[in-house]
């Protein structure tokens, strides 16, 4: 935890995972201000479009804060890359692809890198290939998930075993007692994005906040399977719609155009649950209020040290009376 802290030079070991094309400078910002990493995820947004992004967040906070380049997702990688060294933005996220041929550039110009992964042997390769850590995202996660369907529960601990590099634990994680497990699991951080969504200083619409305050444990559901592009999202109306197009099967090419980043944005941000779609990840159920990104960090801070503190202490109570 201390290494990673000083690794991306922040107060808290809690990463912003990227948002694509609803991210902003205002969450970003106060993610880095609170202490956390805040990130500029890119998704499909021109280059100018991010790098207005990019000097506004510059200009909400002088803390680090990192940009989310998803491989697999931009049509634009080498010139977000460009823009990430013009602005000497000091950490990169890279997911949804390899990031084995960034790397170097990345490093050449000192910018310290994040690679997402989703398996024991992507973290191997992205180790071999230099990433500064590896942030292990599981299938509880919200938005573009994996085909391997691999929980967190399971993958950190096993890819902790496997690599050396620093290991941030993503999916399922939105409070101290996550914060504190994933610890305990062998991670050295964690990266949460659904819960961030409901905070005060998150420009998203009022429907997209009440709608994770109001969600049960079961109120996300998967679409893609049919052509093995899984997303995480929660229920709506258009997502019921896109699950039963899934069942009836579709092109790769239908299901990109119905959950393109137009549909994202038309959920997330005009609350527009007919023709828009929500990411949402698993932890949803466990939402029930919208505090400040502080309040959200400090209290994820102070329940996860409090929980570790009791659980080492109740350890060593059981050690001591077995011993007897």
């Amino acid at each position: 935890m201390i290494y990673l802290c000083e690794k991306l030079q922040i107060d808290y070991p809690i990463i912003q995972g990227g948002m694509g094309n609803i991210s902003n400078a205002q969450l970003a910002a106060a993610v880095s201000e609170a202490g956390g990493l805040g990130t500029i995820g890119c998704g499909t947004m021109t280059p100018e479009e991010v790098e207005n992004i990019i000097l506004e967040t510059k200009q909400r906070t002088k803390k680090n804060f990192a940009v989310n380049i998803a491989m697999g997702v931009s049509p634009y990688v080498d010139k977000m890359i460009d823009l990430v060294i013009k602005h000497k933005v000091p950490i990169v996220s890279l997911s949804a692809g390899n990031p084995a041929p960034y790397i170097p550039r990345l490093h050449s110009q000192n910018v310290i890198v994040l690679a997402v992964v989703a398996s024991v042997k992507h973290a191997q390769k992205a180790e071999a290939a230099g990433a500064d850590v590896v942030v292990a995202e599981g299938f509880e996660a919200a938005g573009i998930n994996s085909n391997l369907e691999l929980t967190t529960f399971a993958l950190i601990p096993q890819i902790v075993k496997h690599v050396k590099t620093p290991v941030v634990a993503a999916g399922g994680i939105g409070d101290g007692k996550g914060l504190a497990a994933a610890l305990l699991l062998g991670a050295s951080g964690v990266q949460i994005g659904t819960r961030l969504i409901a905070t005060k200083e998150a420009p998203f619409h009022d429907k997209y906040k009440q709608n994770l305050v109001e969600a049960s444990d079961t109120e996300t559901l998967i679409i893609g399977r049919s052509v093995e592009r899984l997303r995480r999202v929660l229920k709506t109306p258009y997502a019921l719609k896109l699950k039963e197009f899934d069942k009836a099967g579709m092109s790769l090419e239908q299901y990109g155009e119905l959950t393109s980043e137009i549909q994202h944005v038309r959920g997330a941000i005009e609350g527009d649950m007919d023709n828009g779609f929500l990411n949402s990840g698993q932890i949803a159920g466990l939402i029930e209020d919208i505090p400040s990104v502080k309040e959200l960090l400090d209290s994820m801070m102070e329940e996860g040290g409090n929980r570790l503190e009791k659980l080492t202490e109740e350890f060593g109570r059981g050690i001591k009376r077995k011993s007897l």
